[in-house]
């Protein structure tokens, strides 16, 4: 029988939440402007247009031209974080936190528990699908999410579970001291890719100096602060931002990615909260600093996609937590406003970021903005 994450007893309720939230069927027309009300609406389009008619699985993109029925475990997760974030919008209530317990659920048939260490599939596994290919990255994105919840709800399975995934991180390490910049988290279990990413350590390094503050447990910590060494040593460029990946013949992808500067700066952050090392918040405000600098060009931003840029701003918000600063907010409302009028449909709050269909993971990403954007900052230290 699948596991099943506890459900929170802890759960605002009245009046507020209908005026936050309102129903989930709330129509453009009352939609407004708010960032809860623009979170609702964008996150309503994801129900409408991407349920699979399974209960809690979404397509990958609307309309779908995929071969797949059902979404990879990458966008999921970021639905699935749109929803957590709901949740966690004050008032927000009993629908929105009955959604991201759904959610949750829906990522129990991407979970394999037949390997050691277990860990969640690319794809949905038998019998809904063939499964896939482990990937640290997705691993870590719903970690990060479970950690979330616990720090909203208690739920302690969901602790749990986020143990599990850290453990397939750490089986993820490179071992071989021949290999050029040598330790650092693969991307993936993938045969066809042995490349070490920013963006399989750096979340990974949040994970870990999560799980440490959390439980105080040392080997956490020691294992976040080698995931953030090894980007530092090996990824992070002059300018102040990270690269996006080496592989194992030395060839660093110097793409700078706005997720990449987002997880090591969150990961400064956290680092900073578990040591009391001022070096790692100083790392933090640097490529804070340096990345709204590098995307100040709307274009440049708009450019990185709303789910990578979200990944950014929810860590800046992690930041303003510990060191507030009105530009981290600034930058993300004005970018929130520039895509609710320029690129969303506001026949059916799809945001159409490009030509063709509609990707579930960059309308998630954008519901992740807006839904953070309502968030007050006596929060953010919640966030993951």
């Amino acid at each position: 029988m699948p596991r099943r994450f506890g459900i929170s007893r802890r759960i605002a309720t009245g009046v507020l939440a209908v005026a936050v939230l309102g129903s989930l069927h709330l129509t453009t027309a009352e939609a407004g402007t708010s960032p809860a009300a623009r979170a609702k609406a964008s996150y309503d389009a994801i129900n409408k247009y991407f349920d699979a008619g399974t209960g809690s699985l979404l397509r990958e993109e609307y309309p779908n031209e995929q071969t797949n029925p059902y979404s990879y475990v990458w966008p999921y997760s970021q639905a699935a974080i749109a929803a957590e974030d709901l949740a966690g919008v004050p008032g927000a209530g009993r629908k929105a936190a009955a959604e991201a317990d759904r959610r949750l659920a829906g990522y129990e048939p991407y979970w394999n528990a037949g390997t050691t260490p277990k860990g969640y599939d690319s794809y949905v596994r038998p019998p809904l699908g063939q499964g896939g290919d482990k990937f640290y990255d997705d691993n870590e994105w719903i970690g990060l999410n479970l950690i979330q919840r616990y720090q909203r709800t208690g739920d302690r399975a969901a602790l749990a579970r986020a143990k599990e995934i850290f453990a397939l991180v750490v089986h993820g390490w490179d071992t071989d001291p021949a290999h050029p910049c040598a330790g650092g988290v693969y991307w993936t279990q993938a045969p066809w890719s042995q490349d070490r990413n920013t963006v399989s350590n750096g979340p990974g390094a949040e994970l870990g100096a999560h799980l440490y503050l959390l439980t105080r447990d040392r080997s956490y910590l020691t294992w976040a602060q080698r995931m953030y060494k090894w980007a530092q040593d090996c990824m992070l460029a002059p300018n102040g931002l990270y690269w996006d990946h080496i592989d194992l013949a030395g060839n660093v992808e110097k793409t700078q990615w706005s997720y990449n500067q987002g997880v090591m700066l969150g990961a400064g952050v956290l680092l900073f909260k578990a040591t009391g090392n001022p070096r790692y918040l100083r790392d933090a405000k640097s490529v804070a600093n340096a990345s709204l600098a590098f995307y100040s060009d709307k274009a440049v931003l708009a450019k990185q996609g709303a789910a990578f840029n979200s990944i950014w701003f929810k860590n800046l918000l992690i930041l303003d937590s510990v060191v507030p600063d009105h530009r981290y907010r600034k930058a993300m409302q004005a970018y929130a406003d520039d895509q609710w009028n320029t690129t969303r449909d506001p026949a059916t709050n799809l945001y159409h970021f490009r030509e063709g269909t509609v990707e579930l993971l960059q309308q998630s990403g954008i519901t992740q903005i807006h839904a953070l954007l309502a968030w007050p900052r006596s929060k953010y230290h919640l966030l993951a």
